[in-house]
């Protein structure tokens, strides 16, 4: 079963992603940047769904940019989940490296179906 790494600091967001996505992927879930990068390394998830706008050190574009620098983790997928939904924030994800970019409020089922059609 493949993982899927849940990142965002409101826990209703992490727990509608998991529950949509829990019954065909394991799911783990992180809130701010730096357990992301810990989850990244310990379980090799194929997809991080990944917030932008976190509190703590790093944000998501900088989570992002780690996961993409690192020759371990650069195939993971990245999707940005996030609220920032300017076109200069959406090119500036996708030169970053960033897989998809969905726009709170999202659609679950679009998001579910981006996965499915990533991993098969």
């Amino acid at each position: 079963m493949k993982t899927i790494l849940i990142v965002d600091d409101h826990t209703d967001i992490r727990r509608l992603l998991s529950i949509t996505l829990g019954k065909d992927f394991k799911i783990i879930e992180a809130e701010d940047g730096d357990s992301a990068l810990a989850a990244v390394q310990q379980h090799h998830p194929a997809v991080v769904l990944l917030d932008v706008m976190m509190p703590g050190e790093m944000d998501g574009l900088q989570v992002l940019d780690a996961i993409k620098a690192n020759a371990r983790t650069r195939d993971c997928l990245v999707a940005m989940i996030t609220a920032r939904g300017q076109s200069a924030d959406h090119e500036d994800a996708r030169s970053r490296g960033a897989d998809a970019y969905f726009i709170k409020p999202f659609s679950p089922l679009q998001v579910v179906a981006w996965v499915r059609s990533k991993l098969g």
